[in-house]
This record gives C-alpha cells, sequence and structure tokens, in this order.
C-alpha cells in the first residue's frame, strides 16, 4: 500500500454514495467540512457532474492506515484528513494500546500516549481530539506545550517511557495536506511503527468506524501538558551531539525553517551549544500552514531554497541550513561559483555520506556497531563501514526499518534523513543533524578548509560515487502498478548502454529484507538502478548510484544511466 493513499477503492452507486455521505455528515463535529460537505452533496442532487466524481473520490474508498500512519488532503470523507477520520483512528490506536498492555483503564497503571503537533492546518485540532479521546478510553494522556518539531515527539516518548506517541503532520507535503504519525514504545523503543502493528491498529480503526459514531466516543479533558523540562531535556541532549568547536568563532551561515516549527528548538540547540547565531530568511522563519514563499515546502524541490541562496549571497555565507517544516530533515548548501545561484544544494548522498564518515570516526569501538541507511541509499555507505571495521546495513526505505538495524549508531536515507543519536531519538532528527553538519563545517573551518574540501577528501578517501534521482509524477496512480508490472514481466536488457546482469524483485524476498514494491537492477560495470513507487506522493521513482575513477567520470556516468532511465519510463508510461 501507499503510505499516504486510500484503500482499495470499490465501486458504489449514487445512492450509496449519498448514504455514505449523509452518515458522514451527521457525525462531524467540524463545521467547516460540514459545510463543504453539504455543498457539494446539494450540487451531486441537482445533477453535477464533477461534484459527484468528486464525492465518489471523497467516499468510494478510505485513507489507509499503514506505516506512516495517516497522510492525504484535508476535506471531508473517509478518503481525506479530517476530524472524523482522525478521531476514529484515534479510538482505534487507543483500543490497541488497552489491548497490548493487557490492563484495565486504571489511571495508576493506563499506559502513557504523548501527542505532539506542527503549524499545519489543523494539526492542533487533530491533536487535541485525540487527547481526549485517548484520555476517554482510560489511557493516560500528555500533550506537548505547543506546536514543537516532530523529533521532539520522537524523544518524548522514549524519555516518558510512554506505550505509544502521534505526532500531527505532513512533513513536507503540499499545503492542504496533514497526517497522523504513530511511534511505539516498549520493544519499539520509540521507533515508527512496522508490520504487523499497522494492519492490527487498522482493524481497531475499522472496527469503530463501523460500529460506533464519533459522537459516542467516550472523551475526558483529563490530559496533562508536558513539562518545559522535557524539551529541556531534548534542547541539552541535542547540543551534546557536537558543541562548537574553535573553528565556529565567526563563522557565517544562513537558516531557513521553510516555514516551519524548528527554530525555536533549534535556536536553543545552538545556544546551549556554543554556536554563532545564523543570518535567518525571515520570510520562512515563523510557522505558517499556507507555506507562501515556496510551491512545495520542501528543501528539495526546485525555488523551494532560493530566498536562502538570496540571504547568503547578501551576507557572504560560508554554508547554508535548511530544515523541513516539522525539522526532522535537513538540506544544506554551499558555495559553488559554476552554478547560476552561485550556491549548490547537496544532496542527500552527500550530507548522509559526511554524516555516516563523522560517525564512523567517533564510533566507541564496540563489537557490533553498524552503519545503516535504506537500500536506495548511496553503497558509498558500506564502503566507510567496511574502512572502520564497521558491521553495515541495508533496510527498506523509511526509518521505520532504519531504526532498528542491530547495532546501529548512524543512520540515513538519501531523502534529506539522518539519525545522529540513536541513543536520544529512533527517527530522522532534521535538528541533531543540523549540529551534527555545523560541528563538521566548523572544525574543517578551523583547518581552513571548506565543507566542499570534506567532499574531495571523502572521494580520495573512499572512492568516487554519484547518485541521481529520475522521477516521474502521475494523476493516476494506476500508471504506476502498470508500469512495475512492466519492468517485473520484461526487465531491460542495456541501461545507459551496458548490460543488466541481475534482477531482484523485493517482493519476492531478497538479502531477509522484508517484502517490499522494489525491483533492483544491477549493471555488469557495477553500476545500481533502483525502481520503486514513492510512499508519500503519486511518483514513481528511479534511484541510480555508479562508482568510478573520478569525480568527474562518475557523474559522467549516472548522467548517461539517467538519461537512458528516463527514456525507459517514457516508453512504458
Amino acid at each position: 500500500m501507499s503510505d499516504s493513499g486510500a484503500g482499495e477503492p470499490t465501486s458504489i452507486d449514487g445512492p450509496e454514495l449519498l448514504e455514505r455521505a449523509a452518515a458522514w455528515l451527521a457525525q462531524d463535529p467540524d463545521g467547516e467540512t460540514r459545510a463543504e460537505l453539504r455543498g457539494i452533496i446539494s450540487a451531486v442532487e441537482s445533477g453535477d457532474a464533477a461534484a459527484t466524481a468528486d464525492l465518489a473520490d471523497r467516499f468510494d474508498g478510505r485513507l489507509a492506515f499503514g506505516t506512516a500512519g495517516l497522510r492525504g488532503e484535508l476535506g471531508a470523507g473517509s478518503n481525506r484528513m479530517n476530524r472524523v477520520l482522525v478521531s476514529q483512528a484515534a479510538a482505534g490506536l487507543a483500543a490497541y494500546i488497552l489491548e497490548k498492555a493487557g490492563t484495565d483503564a486504571d489511571a495508576a497503571l493506563a499506559p502513557m500516549v504523548v501527542i505532539g503537533y506542527d503549524g499545519r492546518r489543523n494539526s492542533d485540532v487533530f491533536a487535541r481530539d485525540s487527547a481526549e479521546i485517548f484520555a476517554g478510553a482510560g489511557l493516560r494522556v500528555m500533550l506537548l506545550p505547543r506546536m514543537l518539531p516532530t523529533p521532539v515527539l520522537a524523544f518524548a516518548v522514549r524519555a516518558v517511557g510512554a506505550a505509544a506517541g502521534v505526532m500531527v503532520t505532513a512533513s513536507h507535503n503540499p499545503p492542504n495536506d496533514n497526517g497522523y504519525k504513530v511511534y511505539l514504545g516498549g520493544e519499539s523503543d520509540g521507533s515508527q511503527i512496522v508490520a504487523p502493528a499497522d494492519a492490527e491498529i487498522a482493524a481497531h480503526i475499522q472496527r469503530v468506524a463501523d460500529t460506533t459514531a464519533v459522537g459516542d466516543l467516550p472523551r475526558s479533558l483529563a490530559v496533562e501538558t508536558a513539562p518545559e523540562s522535557l524539551i529541556d531535556a531534548y534542547v541539552a541532549a541535542t547540543a551534546t551531539v557536537a558543541t562548537a568547536p574553535p573553528g565556529a568563532e565567526g563563522m557565517r551561515w544562513v537558516y531557513t525553517a521553510m516555514h516551519g516549527v524548528g527554530w525555536e528548538t533549534l535556536s536553543r540547540v545552538l545556544d546551549a551549544a556554543g554556536y554563532p547565531a545564523p543570518t535567518p530568511v525571515p520570510a520562512q522563519l515563523e510557522p505558517d500552514g499556507t507555506f507562501p514563499t515556496v510551491a512545495f515546502p520542501n528543501p528539495e524541490e526546485p525555488g523551494a531554497m532560493d530566498l536562502a541562496f538570496e540571504a547568503a549571497r547578501d551576507s557572504e555565507a560560508e554554508l547554508i541550513i535548511a530544515n523541513d517544516p516539522d525539522a526532522d530533515r535537513l538540506a544544506v548548501a554551499i558555495p559553488d561559483p559554476t552554478a547560476q545561484s552561485r550556491w549548490r544544494r547537496l544532496s542527500g548522498n552527500e550530507i548522509g555520506l559526511l554524516l555516516g564518515w563523522r560517525a564512523a570516526k567517533h564510533a566507541s569501538g564496540a563489537e557490533g556497531e553498524s552503519l545503516a541507511c535504506s537500500l536506495v541509499s548511496s553503497p558509498a555507505l558500506g564502503a566507510v563501514a567496511e574502512h572502520y571495521q564497521l558491521d553495515f546495513h541495508t533496510t527498506l526505505t523509511g526509518f521505520k526499518w532504519i531504526s532498528r538495524a542491530p547495532g546501529m549508531i548512524y543512520g540515513y536515507e538519501e531523502a534529506l534523513g539522518y539519525l545522529v543519536n540513536p541513543g536520544t531519538v529512533r527517527d530522522k532528527d532534521g535538528i541533531s543533524a543540523a549540529v551534527a553538519m555545523l560541528g563538521m563545517a566548523a572544525e574543517a573551518r578551523g583547518e581552513g578548509r571548506s565543507t566542499a574540501d570534506l567532499l574531495t577528501e571523502f572521494g580520495e578517501t573512499f572512492g568516487w560515487f554519484a547518485s541521481d534521482q529520475v522521477s516521474i509524477r502521475v494523476d493516476d496512480v494506476s500508471t504506476i502498478a502498470r508500469i512495475m508490472s512492466a519492468l517485473r514481466a520484461e526487465h531491460p536488457s542495456k541501461i545507459a548502454g551496458t548490460g543488466v546482469v541481475r534482477v531482484d524483485d523485493l517482493l519476492t524476498g531478497v538479502d531477509s529484507l522484508p517484502s517490499g514494491d522494489v525491483l533492483r537492477f544491477w549493471l555488469d560495470d557495477g553500476s545500481r538502478v533502483i525502481v520503486r513507487p514513492s510512499g508519500t506522493e503519486p511518483k514513481l521513482k528511479a534511484y541510480l548510484d555508479v562508482r568510478a575513477d573520478s569525480q568527474d567520470a562518475a557523474n559522467e556516468r549516472v548522467a548517461a544511466v539517467a538519461k537512458s532511465v528516463r527514456k525507459l519510463f517514457g516508453k512504458l508510461s
């Protein structure tokens, strides 16, 4: 399933569609979505074909609960994010937690759930609804005191020994999306949910939706507000990731929060760690769920960092640091006189490999320590692990898997996610990663070198790698399944003129990895192409990795592979 997609649609006729909509309307506590739905129903009843199609899209299926929890567009209907869906999710999750705890709803024994939320539209509303429903089910509930980064919530789950945590966020998705991210304590140690927990929770949610109107769900106002000492503890722990070295003094750098919630927490960490304050991007510093200055609030998207580049040019900065809106991802840019903007955003692999190198150098040497990354991230991390005699693990995409790698002291994925302090947070953390990156840049600066020099040294030490990504965005998600089926039925014999020597299909099981909709093509020059559907967007993605005798040769080779894959996607779509 797609982590953000709907459940399998079913064909329903007009009367049944209207019946579902009316039942939904009767239990919706939100005046805005009630008014929205009434207008659509009225248009359908008057024979409006577009409204009928809209209503079918909203109710012919249900936003699926999976290993990323829930994520989707805001609006009325079972296939949208709204107060009805969130309330049902909270009640189902509460039932799952109580079932696993095997305890009665006694206040002294009740499991705890911690809830956080970001600055997106309705995040605070969904968080409060969840808190009251959890409390009404007999759970002990702690709500973070204000909008805060996702890593703070992930930290809190472990810090207070909670049975579960919920973060209301859609991370870097478009402005009209929101989501519901679930963490588990106990044996999961504060990691995101994986199978079979996702299916078990989904079954409880469906039971609630089938049997109980939202207005009949028990609620309670007995909700604790998390103490400031909990946020203080996160700040203190994160500041120790990399206290400022002498080279940090006078360092000029730019920061953008991408209209998210990162700045308040990061600024406190910077003070505690001793780093100089950045030049901020004022228009993007404070939370704003409309994300007015960017088309997509994702540092990877074209144009998203243009204001940061402008601020860096004006301030003659040495480095740019960016978080995504919930601050669980990190982007970095460095000066580049050959780039049109005179600045270049580093790829997720470049950042991930630098931070992996740092972690390997700082390893304690204890037996079983490992570096880990998702299978679509650069294989160069394996070269780092081998160099430092560390174990190395590749996992399915997502930190729900990376965080569970045995002995992991560092993990990353190429989509700007980095786990640098697994003893504190078992998820990607853009704030601790920012501090680690600042520490590396400042140490190099103290030696008269730049971050670009570190990248050169990495290549000289571990080999010259290059990575790229090719993706196609689709309007009809069935196109993705059709292309994957075509590639399975007849895989290409050559890519960029080089023979395909092996194809791994993770649906049938490879390297003890859990089953996944992933194809991995190995070429006879050692290059690798991995194709998979996106877990959060209607995209098909190909991840390309090559190794060569120089950086120029690697860049040339990966460009040729990318051109060939684009041609292949075009032919199949």
